[in-house]
């Protein structure tokens, strides 16, 4: 098809087909992914969806999901991430139809970059397997235990301080009690928050504002924001925000040479696997006003008018709170950490869904006591792959991935709890280490 953009002899190009600001309607355009690929900036933005070309550049502005999520596969086929992010497609194809503007020419393959075509077919066909086997349905009856154990625990602590009042052995084991049910709060936010727990997607919203809002008193929409930018696009440098330290650290093998060769110095970055542990007591402190105080409108917006008599009363218990805060801070970073963390980061490189995965994941040794403590989130690559699917069958689709992975040989990795979480501090001081020798010798 040679340069791309060329229409089929039998049909005239529609107006706004060739990739206007506003999108076009018709998709009588043929194109090549030469032409796709061009078509990546953010005033004009493509993508492709099961060979079918669309215009997203207005609608990425007023994406549910946000811009940036969206907008991280302009000029990419986008055909995984947009079936793992939705759990009802045909209903959000209905909105993809004013954005059509043409299709892949015959010629060209469905994968862009060189992909591999054979695992990004076996992908789909075990995504498909996975949909018809019902593994995508919840058991409402999981989380509505999930929910009580949690309430059960508030309950508890608050019980035991009202009738025994708060000596400081009580006051301790009432922050144990509180630090728990915190850090599983947030494991079930993340579970309405992918859309995982309820049919409904509106339920889902609901529910989850209520437990991160009520519960946690933090902001569902900043979470959102933020996590499905990481699902999109892990451990990739400007795209994925969990790996943006804003030059606290340097992280990975490539970003601490980057930085070490420009002599960049914002911090003593070969201490870091030390000052890291700093960090979470200012993270203590950090999320202790993050619950009593309302950091901006849109957070306001996110809590329900009840969080407000919560506030005051935290105010008045202020100290007695960073007792759990802490706890459940150290709780969330070392469980969010240990699967990410140690892997592969790096710029964008257009890899396919497992491949992208399967490289910024790692999964934690399955017992009952790491499904609970981490929420079920020691299977992080399952849930990678497959975002929308309830925790509880991930031990279920496991075997079926790992097969998949063996047989086009990509690195299926398994730690256990001890190493995941001594891995976190190596893969520092490794990171550390690169950049004070760029820093001294190149």
């Amino acid at each position: 098809m040679g340069g791309g953009g060329q229409q089929t002899e039998s049909s005239e190009p529609a107006k706004g087909d060739r990739g206007g600001p506003g999108g076009g309607r018709g998709g009588s355009a043929v194109y090549t992914w030469e032409e796709v690929q061009k078509h990546c900036h953010r005033s004009d933005q493509w993508l492709v969806i099961d060979r079918k070309v669309y215009n997203i550049t207005q609608w990425a502005k007023r994406h549910p999901g946000g811009i940036r999520v969206i907008s991280h596969f302009a000029g990419e086929d986008a055909t995984e991430a947009f079936s793992a992010f939705h759990p009802d497609a045909n209903f959000v194809r209905k909105f993809l139809k004013p954005l059509l503007i043409g299709e892949l020419a015959p010629t060209e393959p469905s994968q862009d970059q060189g992909k591999n075509t054979a695992l990004v077919q076996d992908f789909r066909a075990l995504r498909h397997r996975v949909e018809s086997e019902g593994l995508l349905r919840s058991r409402p009856l999981f989380f509505s235990l999930y929910l009580g154990h949690i309430l059960l625990l508030e309950a508890l602590a608050l019980g035991l301080l009202w009738v025994w009042g708060s000596s400081w052995s009580l006051t301790l084991l009432c922050s144990l009690m509180l630090a728990t049910s915190q850090a599983q709060a947030s494991w079930l936010q993340h579970d309405f928050g992918h859309l995982s727990v309820c049919k409904k997607s509106s339920w889902n919203h609901v529910l989850q504002k209520f437990v991160i809002g009520h519960l946690k008193g933090a902001s569902a929409n900043w979470w959102n924001h933020r996590h499905f930018q990481h699902h999109a696009k892990p451990n990739v440098f400007s795209k994925d925000p969990d790996v943006n330290s804003l030059h606290v650290f340097v992280l990975g093998d490539k970003q601490p040479v980057e930085y070490g060769i420009k002599k960049l110095k914002y911090m003593p970055y070969h201490h870091q696997h030390q000052y890291f542990f700093l960090s979470k007591f200012l993270n203590t402190f950090h999320g202790f006003l993050y619950r009593i105080t309302s950091t901006s409108i849109e957070q306001v917006k996110d809590r329900p008018l009840y969080v407000i008599p919560i506030i005051s009363f935290c105010v008045s218990v202020g100290p007695p709170l960073l007792i759990p805060v802490f706890l459940e801070s150290h709780w969330f970073v070392w469980v969010t950490q240990m699967n990410h963390l140690p892997m592969e980061m790096d710029h964008e490189r257009q890899q396919d869904w497992l491949t992208m995965q399967l490289s910024a994941t790692c999964n934690i040794e399955q017992s009952t006591f790491n499904d609970w403590f981490s929420g079920h989130l020691n299977f992080q690559i399952e849930h990678h792959l497959f975002p929308t699917m309830p925790r509880h069958n991930y031990h279920l689709v496991a075997p079926l991935v790992r097969a998949l992975c063996e047989k086009h040989g990509v690195p299926y990795q398994v730690k256990t709890l001890q190493k995941g979480i001594t891995d976190v501090v190596g893969s520092l001081k490794k990171s550390g280490d690169l950049w004070l020798d760029a820093y001294l010798h190149k």
